[in-house]
């Protein structure tokens, strides 16, 4: 196996393990995990692998195939939140997780490398965290609960790296199982598998890398979830989570400050939408679910105001050239489209939206099908 050649290399000797995280897509269900709200990912094929062996020196050692650079080496007693930079910051962010939780994880050896584009919208940072996650505890026998690893992987973005998310992207990674999408509840992190073939109802769901790359640490993420918990407060709930879509439009009168109105209707109109695509995919109905996905990408342009000029051309092309429907998925501000669409039209949507791009002078976008795959693992 190559990394683990390649840690060998490194290190000096053979790692411990191999494990992998994949990547996901986000069927429907944006902006609404922090919101304690309902939420349908599925993996894809692209993961991060790690090789890994244990220290017990206090001593992190750390490497990307992909980063450039050399090994970072830290001090575990020493890490900190919002002191590291770069990709180094989310395995460091685990450690640090783990020895916070009162876990005895006292150092390692890593070697990642990974194939979920950076950048896209795709959880690339999520499936760092978790398969990091996923082998210190196996290493270390914590025997955590896929559960708690997403957790532990949430809290070393969160608190370490900074950045506000929900738990969605982590639970995903740790998850999902192959041909099936996770319904999962964020209150509680209770989750149904749905299972979600495609292929036996002649369909095919592509994914859109549009190559804008988003950066989500610079405030808009967090300013959003700042609004949403303003209208929790507002309306007198703990979040949002708490108002359904009958009870919408007394809670937009209600509010004062279009923002944070726009906020509340898209969060409480996207749960709704979750619900009503596990019970198409329930009732063996998939086609019906493309309408849904383009709704919610009008209320993540419009309400959240999260999308960009490259993300609104992908869905609007693919759905003129015959796709069943299409929206923006992940945080925004670029990033990635899901398109679901026949799979006798797939090859033709796929290149409408490559020359929408190129005659609108965009930077070629990257299509590829997601294919609902297995979560982290060890290899």
């Amino acid at each position: 196996m190559r990394v683990a050649r390649e840690f060998a290399e490194l290190y000096g000797a053979a790692p411990e393990g191999v494990w992998a995280a994949p990547g996901r897509v986000n069927l429907i269900g944006e902006y609404t995990d922090f919101n304690e709200g309902f939420v349908l990912p599925l993996a894809l094929p692209h993961t991060a692998v790690a090789a890994v062996s244990r220290r017990g020196d206090g001593v992190l050692r750390v490497h990307s195939a992909e980063s450039g650079e050399g090994v970072v080496q830290l001090d575990v007693a020493t890490l900190a939140p919002r002191r590291s930079a770069g990709w180094a910051a989310y395995p460091a962010g685990v450690l640090w997780a783990l020895r916070e939780a009162g876990h005895p994880v006292t150092g390692a050896d890593i070697h990642l490398s990974s194939t979920v584009p950076s950048g896209a919208g795709l959880s690339s940072s999520a499936a760092l965290e978790v398969v990091v996650a996923l082998a210190l505890d196996e290493l270390y026998g914590l025997g955590l609960t896929r559960p708690e690893l997403a957790l532990i992987a949430q809290r070393a973005e969160n608190d370490f790296v900074g950045v506000p998310c929900g738990v969605m992207d982590q639970m995903a990674a740790a998850c999902c199982v192959a041909g099936h999408a996770l319904h999962l509840d964020t209150r509680d992190l209770s989750w149904r598998q749905v299972p979600f073939d495609l292929a036996a109802h002649g369909l095919r769901l592509l994914v859109v890398d549009t190559r804008v790359k988003h950066a989500l640490g610079d405030g808009a993420y967090a300013e959003r979830r700042a609004g949403c918990e303003a209208g929790a407060r507002a309306l007198g709930v703990r979040t949002l989570r708490e108002v359904d879509g009958v009870q919408l439009p007394v809670a937009l009168v209600e509010l004062t400050g279009e923002t944070v109105r726009r906020y509340v209707r898209h969060v409480v109109t996207d749960n709704e939408r979750v619900r009503r695509t596990v019970a198409l995919l329930d009732a063996g109905d998939p086609r019906a679910v493309g309408p849904v996905l383009t709704e919610g990408h009008v209320s993540l342009r419009d309400d959240l105001r999260v999308s960009c000029p490259e993300l609104d051309l992908a869905v609007t092309a693919a759905n003129a050239a015959g796709a069943l429907g299409a929206r923006m998925t992940g945080g925004g501000f670029g990033g990635s489209v899901i398109v679901l669409t026949g799979e006798d039209a797939a090859d033709e949507v796929a290149s409408a939206v490559g020359k929408a791009f190129a005659d609108a002078g965009f930077t070629a976008p990257h299509v590829f099908s997601a294919v609902p795959s297995p979560g982290a693992r060890r290899l």
